[in-house]
């Protein structure tokens, strides 16, 4: 396999055709072109197209991720222990979500797959969304293709270029999506400061302020009665994305809105549903008064397929398993206590977080991929997260538990987590270092 010398420039890549970058997990990050010879034919890349992936991504591949890509590490075997899905309550499988689907692919009868817009009243879909509205004491809601276009179609539509929106720093990325798309001006507030949030806001007016109920990568808690409190007190509208709280918070299952009583007092709240429910879809909840309008502003929503039938009975379903499954949230609850103190207890440094979501923050992509391969060698398999899904440097595997879970695997997570600590030093992270001059502070 022909290799790039380490001295070769970045221009001296872009310019030849000899090599092209492949996708193909395990292999070499260049394709000679003997070997592409054997390939069908495919037009080659632009050169300025070329000198970007050369300079942005070439190296990142080569020297950090060693040629292979970085979410891909060993295949786990049938005793691996799985932490790195987001089926929270372990719902994939269950015997009456499976048969709603059936029960829809066997019945449904001319089916129009279309944009959403044109569902009338009396569709599945429009049905699973009055149930969803009523579920969280909402007024309407819309479901959506998945929780990215969830919102990035809602933050399009109410926000604009007057309209200052201010979002947490560590917010989903879709979030900071929705805000450019609307042409609105970011303001980030530094992550779960409510203190800082209300300066902001006083310096640059109302407007919406937009939050995660449990943030994506570390699991933290949003300090969320302060943030509605601040919120409503400067005239601004709030957007929480509750992807990570829906179904394991809350009476029911209903949310970190709901667990806070907050509900009548959000404006917007999205979620993905692929999460705990274990779905492909998202939804948002709004006032009545914005449905329509949003119906003819919202181009997610507007351009994509609908959900088919079959889908949609089975989140319909899946929403009345999860709303019955207050031992599997107890359950789930009980191993987040039990894993972060066995964690904390080992000197990882985890602070930063309190949920079912565990960050084990090694900080440079070569580390985290060595913490990576030290679990899996281990039988433990998490997710690797890096920029853009991170900071720069600020890398990590994600440890995501489920209800599902046994003592068996959770002893043997805590077993290899000890066993591994000498050899990865989690004391000596840069979160460790960051945490112990600042006790009291998120990272």
């Amino acid at each position: 396999m022909t290799t790039l010398s380490p001295i070769q420039s970045v221009a001296d890549v872009a310019s030849t055709s000899a090599f092209l970058p492949t996708a193909a997990a395990g292999r070499s990050a260049f394709v000679s072109d003997a070997s592409r010879a054997t390939r069908p034919h495919s037009p080659c890349l632009s050169a300025h197209l070329r000198t970007r992936i050369a300079r942005d991504f070439h190296a990142r591949w080569r020297d950090e991720w060693g040629g292979k890509f970085v979410t891909h590490g060993m295949s786990p075997g049938s005793d691996a222990v799985r932490l790195d899905g987001n089926d929270y309550l372990a719902v994939s499988g269950h015997p009456r979500i499976v048969q709603a689907q059936i029960d829809s692919l066997r019945c449904s009868q001319g089916v129009v797959v279309q944009s959403g817009v044109f569902h009338l009243a009396s569709t599945l879909t429009h049905q699973f969304e009055l149930k969803l509205a009523e579920w969280l004491g909402a007024d309407s809601a819309l479901l959506c293709q998945s929780g990215y276009a969830a919102n990035l179609g809602l933050l399009q539509v109410v926000a604009d270029p007057q309209t200052p929106v201010y979002i947490d720093s560590l917010a989903h990325m879709s979030l900071w999506e929705g805000v450019r798309a609307s042409g609105a001006t970011a303001h980030a507030f530094r992550h779960n400061d409510p203190g800082h949030l209300a300066r902001m806001i006083r310096r640059h007016g109302p407007g919406l302020v937009v939050v995660d109920s449990v943030y994506s990568t570390t699991g933290a808690l949003c300090p969320l009665r302060e943030v509605v409190d601040i919120a409503q007190a400067h005239d601004c509208m709030i957007l929480v994305d509750e992807s990570h709280s829906l179904g394991t918070h809350g009476p029911g299952g209903r949310g970190l809105c709901a667990q806070l009583g907050l509900t009548d007092r959000v404006h917007f709240i999205t979620a993905s549903l692929a999460k705990a429910f274990a779905g492909r879809a998202g939804f948002f909840t709004m006032p009545a008064e914005l449905r329509d309008y949003l119906m003819c502003h919202s181009f997610p929503f507007i351009f994509s397929s609908s959900l088919l039938p079959h889908e949609v009975a089975a989140l319909a379903a899946t929403r009345e398993v999860l709303q019955a499954s207050d031992a599997a949230r107890e359950q789930l609850r009980r191993y987040t206590e039990r894993v972060r103190t066995s964690l904390s207890r080992l000197g990882y440094p985890i602070a930063q977080g309190s949920e079912q979501i565990i960050a084990l923050e090694a900080g440079t992509e070569v580390n985290t991929l060595a913490l990576r391969d030290a679990l899996e060698s281990r039988g433990i398999f998490g997710a690797v997260f890096v920029a853009p899904a991170t900071a720069r440097n600020r890398a990590m595997v994600r440890l995501t538990l489920n209800a599902a879970l046994t003592d068996a695997e959770l002893s043997h997570l805590e077993e290899v987590a000890e066993e591994i600590a000498p050899l990865v030093r989690p004391w000596e992270w840069p979160i460790a270092r960051r945490q112990r001059m600042h006790p009291t502070s998120s990272p």
